[in-house]
């Protein structure tokens, strides 16, 4: 396998700059997942590492090699695309068994079947291989494409929300599968998408794209627990974390609306003064209790299985909580709340940047 390495990578289209200024470093073996939304330049990142786009300017290392003047067949990567990219009229063995007929690879007939018997086993497609692919659900051609890509063996792996068109059910299945798959295989992911989900439950490290420019790279826990900057703050999690405008008095936080709430004085950006903040707490670390500082009115509730999800009007504001299953809640149910002062992210008022990150 190889690692991957992206410098000072800028890509323009015309006078459209996709990316500007890109730098990434994924290790050998590392599960690698750059999380955006659409426009924030993802798949252009994907197709210059595959060599079907050439940098404005940068430099592209695969096994610290720089394969700037390579092409695809050269660099030795598989692109697993969302559209499945299979030959209809042919079987799924006839699909397994394409890349390895390439003339340049000059594979024996007897190592291609063993090579496509492994690949069948491993993605539990034995018993389609003799099935023409039109006939297979979107999960098993999903499977089969991805069984394309790992049969020759290539150093990286690239996957362009190779999930997004399957139903919820199907994307949680494969999730696992391909996050084991890459575990067994030892292999070289690099894994886009615009769903944090697929991002959180995956990647080993994960780098949140905006606009073109990377925010911030880490793994889940440290992007989740620690997000540099109100975007990310918004773009990780589900709810995502709530952000509340206001000021710290003392040992208090008193939002825009005048709320009151406990402040931990240890917290880094405590130092603040009077300059406008942001409070940034997850939805699990606000807590409903009677006698707590904030009234606030039942908005909505979700009701998840395990737990539910709680939406509070507090003033203009609405606040996200995750509550236990069993409690019991109605919409415009007059409630108290609070926070895990402790948990509360510091987000400087005007840049949105992280206080705590930046001192």
């Amino acid at each position: 396998m190889a690692n991957i390495q992206l410098k000072g990578i800028t890509k323009k289209f015309d006078n459209f700059t996709a990316l500007k200024d890109l730098d990434i470093e994924i290790a050998d073996g590392e599960f690698f997942v750059l999380l955006g939304q659409t426009g924030a330049g993802k798949t252009t990142t994907l197709r210059l590492v595959a060599g079907l786009e050439k940098p404005t300017s940068g430099q592209i290392f695969i096994d610290g090699e720089d394969v700037g003047e390579q092409g695809p067949a050269e660099r030795d990567v598989a692109l697993v695309l969302q559209q499945y990219s299979l030959y209809p009229r042919y079987t799924v063995r006839e699909n397994l068994e394409f890349p390895l007929k390439s003339p340049i690879r000059k594979t024996a007939p007897a190592d291609i079947a063993e090579a496509v018997d492994r690949v069948a086993k491993t993605l539990r497609i034995g018993h389609l291989l003799d099935r023409k692919v039109d006939r297979l659900s979107g999960g098993e051609m999903q499977r089969v494409s991805i069984g394309r890509a790992i049969v020759r063996q290539p150093r990286v792996f690239l996957m362009d929300e190779p999930l997004s068109a399957l139903d919820a059910k199907l994307r949680e299945a494969l999730r696992t599968e391909l996050k084991n798959l890459q575990v067994n295989l030892g292999a070289t992911f690099l894994f886009v998408t615009h769903d944090q989900i697929e991002a959180m439950s995956m990647g080993d490290k994960i780098g949140v794209l905006n606009k073109g420019q990377l925010v911030q790279v880490g793994t889940p826990h440290e992007v989740y627990a620690n997000p540099i900057t109100t975007f990310v703050a918004r773009a990780v999690g589900s709810p995502p974390m709530n952000l509340i405008g206001g000021q710290i008095s003392g040992a208090e936080a008193v939002t825009d609306q005048g709320y009151r709430l406990p402040f931990a004085t240890k917290n880094k950006g405590g130092s603040a003064g009077d300059r406008a903040l942001i409070f940034g707490i997850r939805p699990e670390d606000i807590y409903l209790e009677g006698g707590a500082p904030v009234e606030a009115r039942v908005h909505d509730v979700e009701n998840h299985g395990v737990e539910k999800i709680v939406t509070l009007r507090m003033g203009d504001n609405l606040v996200h909580a995750t509550v236990p299953a069993q409690t019991e809640l109605a919409v415009d149910e007059d409630v108290r709340f609070s926070w895990h002062p402790e948990k509360v992210v510091l987000f400087d008022g005007e840049n949105g940047r992280n206080l705590n990150a930046a001192s």
